[in-house]
């Protein structure tokens, strides 16, 4: 099927594919020896050009019939004109010796490879002509003026022209009656300016206009009639800091003037891609923060439809406006949901991670996606996708700079029927990329953990804080215990002290004292009067605060439990927990008073002992913790309500939680009685 062909470039190779179903190369077209610097269908599709470093050839599309060889050096860039009469060529401006200037723009007759007129352009953005589809008529920007031309009479030089100061871009519609629409770039505190004129009145008053801020630069779209504009404005800074890449605004004007008018988009962020329905009469948007939300809009930029929020950043419609295209490109994930504008509902989802080129076919019934280098240099190549969904021809190729399909007119292809057509049969080609597909590991669900903790079992460090022999070990390896490294061999480390020391130095502290010990570690066991011995987490407060005073535990100062090393240096705190740092010293608690008993051991007054924080928090969690969580979803609730006066929309969990709000109150008053 020609309307299917399609045609690439990469750096060792060039060629045209047929189409469904064979995808099998053109006959007759013979691909060049040394890499191709661009090529280019005819916007009818009639005709192919390719561009080398000494030649430019031209084809004829269907049968790659060879047609016009032009002898052209250092060619960058080459367009055709709308009906394929003229070939436009573009090379990088050098300086002459003779010092005239370089005529770098050429156009030729693409029949005869006459030369017709040439240009000097600096500038390779913006560097073709532009011309009316009836190519009566092809304009261009030089510095703040329009120039005129008439193609059927190239030697008559401008035949009209149009001075705008400080115009930056101007487009040219299509259809019968052509305007054309200049920019004016915000500069030195003026607004920026769009202006409309009509071609045949070029120098009568613009029949549209439109003055707003912060617009830098703009990128104009024509509906297909010609008869509206959809402006895309963009600024280099955003200063309120909340994009980097600018900010963004969009207009909608009607080159009749009758119409003009910002589109307002209902949620903050930059406007990613948006697009025009063929029919002329619809338009989609893709803007906010990510996930994004798309939005159709009619020629009055009234909503006709939300497709709410996705991570979308591109639109395109099928040339027959039945079907859209929504996806993620660049850094997003690469998923494309085909869209039945008929229905409005979901036809597929399609999975093409990395792609960088992605367009309808002229039928409308095909999706072709490329890996382009130099964005990115692996897994270069072709993929077409039938709009159902399914994968129909892959095409690797190392280093592919260029894919594109070959263009024909919407009239010449069968229309796209009432139901999404089935897809025909896969190419060859996609069962031999299954069978060499690397296997896609599955992502494992649950919390992250580091690579070096992965396929163990969670350590304690991991878990928050544990009991580890006779002294706590905070989670993150304070409290003078030692940290545990994930997969390292596992051995006896020695705990710390009560007094918030390691062993080695609370034993030379501890010479000529009576020891505080853990519970059954020996004599030293603290008991109370009737000779039962006392749990050490109840004395945990008092005996670590026990070296302020006696010279045993780390206090608000480090030095006084270690000799001379680091005197008056501050330490971590009074609870001996490890780790270095500035840290602000915390109130050290009284002991407790020692009595000695009659048998001459030691025992702690276990009343006059201070409170352990969250001993006796199990009785108070049973009232308290109930009670402040129902108060939390009594001001959640008040919230809501808030919301609702103020007419925000609830969703239906939100509104839910309004109607238990009784409910709530009635076990809140049980609970305070």
């Amino acid at each position: 099927m020609a309307s299917q062909q399609y045609a690439f470039r990469a750096q060792k190779s060039l060629g045209l594919v047929n189409g469904t179903p064979e995808y099998t190369p053109v006959a007759g077209f013979v691909a060049p020896d040394v890499p191709a610097r661009t090529q280019t269908y005819s916007t009818d599709g009639r005709l192919y050009a390719y561009a080398l470093p000494t030649v430019v050839r031209i084809y004829q599309a269907e049968g790659a019939q060879l047609l016009q060889e032009l002898a052209l050096p250092n060619i960058v860039e080459i367009s055709f004109s709308p009906r394929g009469t003229y070939l436009s060529t573009w090379e990088r401006p050098v300086k002459l010796e003779d010092g005239a200037q370089h005529k770098n723009l050429r156009v030729f007759s693409a029949s005869t490879g006459e030369e017709l007129i040439s240009f000097t352009q600096k500038s390779q953005e913006g560097w073709d002509l532009q011309y009316t589809v009836s190519e009566s008529h092809a304009i261009r920007l030089v510095s703040s003026e329009i120039q005129v031309f008439r193609p059927s009479d190239w030697s008559k030089g401008v035949v009209d022209k149009l001075k705008v100061e400080g115009s930056t871009a101007v487009s040219l519609s299509p259809g019968l009656n052509p305007s054309i629409a200049v920019f004016v770039a915000e500069k030195k505190g003026a607004p920026a300016s769009i202006k409309i004129y009509s071609l045949v009145a070029l120098n009568s008053t613009p029949t549209c206009q439109k003055t707003f801020f912060k617009a830098d630069r703009a990128q104009m779209k024509w509906n297909t009639l010609g008869t509206q504009l959809l402006l895309l404005t963009q600024t280099e800074v955003d200063n309120s800091n909340k994009s980097y890449y600018g900010e963004t605004g969009m207009y909608l004007l009607s080159a009749a003037g009758n119409f003009d008018c910002r589109v307002t988009l209902d949620k903050e962020g930059p406007i990613h891609d948006f697009a025009w329905s063929p029919n002329s009469k619809e338009f989609g948007v893709v803007y906010g923060y990510m996930p994004a939300k798309t939005m159709l809009f009619d020629q009055r930029v009234r909503p006709l439809h939300d497709f709410g929020a996705s991570p979308h950043n591109f639109i395109a419609f099928n040339p027959q406006g039945r079907l859209i295209a929504l996806a993620g490109f660049g850094n997003l994930a690469g998923k494309i949901e085909i869209m039945d504008r008929k229905t409005l509902a979901r036809v597929t989802t399609i999975s093409a991670p990395n792609t960088s080129y992605c367009a309808w076919s002229p039928d409308g019934r095909f999706l072709l996606t490329a890996t382009l280098s130099p964005r990115l240099r692996v897994d270069n190549g072709i993929k077409i996708w039938h709009c159902s969904g399914p994968l129909v021809h892959v095409q690797s190729t190392e280093e592919l700079y260029q894919a594109q399909w070959r263009p024909t007119p919407v009239e010449n292809v069968p229309p796209f029927p009432q139901m999404v057509p089935p897809a025909p049969a896969a190419s060859e080609s996609v069962r031999e990329a299954e069978k060499v597909q690397k296997p896609v590991a599955a992502k494992p669900a649950g919390a992250y953990r580091p690579p070096g903790a992965r396929g163990l079992a969670t350590p304690s460090i991991l878990r928050g804080r544990t009991r580890a022999g006779p002294g706590w070990v905070s989670g993150n390896g304070g409290g003078g215990g030692r940290r545990h490294v994930p997969g390292a061999p596992t051995s006896p480390s020695p705990g710390p002290g009560p007094d918030g020391q390691g062993q080695k130095g609370g034993n030379r502290k501890r010479k000529g004292k009576k020891d505080v010990s853990a519970p059954g570690s020996g004599p030293g066991t603290p008991v109370g009067e009737d000779g039962a011995p006392l749990d050490v987490g109840l004395l945990e407060q008092g005996v670590r605060g026990q070296g302020q005073e006696g010279g045993q535990g780390r206090g608000q100062y480090q030095g006084q439990g270690q000799g001379n090393r680091g005197k008056g240096r501050k330490g971590p705190g009074a609870n001996g927990a490890g780790g270095g740092g500035s840290v602000i010293p915390t109130p050290v608690p009284t002991p407790p008073p020692v009595i000695v008993t009659a048998a001459g051991t030691a025992a702690v007054d276990v009343d006059a002992m201070p409170t352990t924080p969250g001993a006796d928090g199990a009785a108070l969690d049973a009232v308290a913790k109930k009670a402040r969580n129902l108060n939390k979803k009594l001001k959640a609730i008040e919230e809501l309500k808030e919301k609702a006066k103020r007419g925000e929309r609830l969703e239906a969990t939100q509104l839910r939680k309004i109607e238990g709000e009784a409910e709530i109150r009635k076990e809140l008053t049980v609970l305070e009685a």
